[in-house]
């Protein structure tokens, strides 16, 4: 039987909520697992092997997130992590499994009514910057094999969210074209879900470098590109690079403001799937603007990460495609050196994903 730890390492927000003139940070601390280490019939013992930052956690330091968070939770919701000891009941799950816990605790199968809003890893709950976690085996899933700890932490939130902004399950067509908002973690998830599944993306950087290196991971003409600060007007690069066609799906990273721009992006019955809020929240255009939808027969929609069910099948596509995610890592710390991970992720100057490993 394995030997169950009584304590571990972790990384803690400090007291209080963050706010954008005085952000709050990270700080070691020493937790005691629950109830001795003692666990229920449908608890899993996980080992975490790797965690992969969001800007959300960002954005809870800085007091940019909009929904509740507890103060001083662990942040950070994604990881890869190794079964070490089960529960009475657990049939699922080995020791020695690779799995990895959902998003949102209550999110099982996207139709739970009252649960989106709580139980979200380090966010209201704490989260898995830390050694050990406990949980119950109904929100575990197993990952992919093909990947390392690093590229298997990636998939949780960025992961789940892009597949279902792209359009999956089973709704992949071959033609398709999908504008993805900057090369963060969601982003560059979706470069890698639409090439597979023959969607060809467009994505956007202010960095010319940047966007000739993304380019180098397909053969010519698959992926496209812009570079949005010496191209600002968005629906001309897009129409410029699909023929005045416009696109299919947008993958709106940058919040309201450029919701008009992102409907004139669209061809006709195509969607703009809202995700992130990198330019905030505010936003100065005249509601009226969204009637242009009706024109396009467009669908604005918002994504919430998704379901217990979204992830499965996702793994199941990385797996099924043989999809490798080391492009999506752009930089791995060690767990000591949490904090300058925090620090790298928000200086912006990341390509892809933030790791954290143990």
């Amino acid at each position: 039987m394995a030997t169950i730890p009584t304590t571990y390492r972790a990384f803690q927000r400090t007291a209080g909520i963050g706010m954008a003139e005085k952000p709050i940070t990270i700080e070691p601390i020493t937790r005691t697992l629950p109830n001795g280490g003692k666990l229920g019939p449908h608890d899993v013992l996980t080992r975490i092997r790797a965690v992969s930052l969001n800007f959300r956690d960002i954005a809870i330091l800085t007091g940019r997130y909009t929904t509740g968070t507890a103060d001083g939770g662990i942040p950070a919701s994604d990881c890869a992590a190794e079964v070490t000891a089960l529960g009475s009941s657990v049939t699922d799950f080995q020791v020695g499994d690779r799995v990895s816990p959902i998003f949102s605790l209550g999110n099982i199968t996207g139709y739970e009514e009252g649960l989106f809003s709580h139980n979200e890893l380090g966010g209201d709950i704490d989260g898995v910057l830390r050694e050990y976690a406990v949980f119950e085996d109904k929100v575990l899933v197993h990952l992919p094999k093909n990947l390392t700890w690093e590229e298997a932490s990636t998939i949780s939130c960025a992961g789940v969210t892009a597949w279902n902004a792209i359009g999956a399950p089973g709704s992949f067509d071959k033609g398709k074209t999908a504008l993805l908002q900057g090369t963060g973690g969601v982003s560059m998830f979706s470069l890698l879900i639409a090439l597979a599944g023959g969607v060809k993306p467009i994505i956007t950087s202010s960095s010319d470098e940047k966007l000739a290196a993304i380019k180098k991971l397909a053969p010519p003409g698959k992926i496209g590109g812009y570079n949005y600060k010496t191209n600002p007007d968005q629906p001309v690069a897009v129409k410029a690079l699909t023929g005045g066609k416009g696109v299919d799906i947008v993958v709106n990273n940058c919040g309201p403001q450029s919701i008009p721009e992102d409907i004139a992006s669209l061809r006709r019955h195509g969607t703009v799937s809202l995700v992130g809020m990198l330019e905030g929240l505010a936003a100065d255009w005249n509601p009226a603007q969204l009637l242009t939808l009706i024109s396009k027969n467009g669908r604005l929609q918002a994504i919430a990460v998704g379901s217990k069910l979204d992830f499965q099948a996702l793994n199941d596509f990385i797996e099924t495609n043989e999809i490798k995610l080391e492009v999506l890592v752009d930089r791995v710390f060690e767990f000591d050196d949490s904090e300058a991970a925090f620090q790298y992720l928000g200086s912006g100057k990341h390509v892809g994903k933030v790791v954290i490993k143990m």
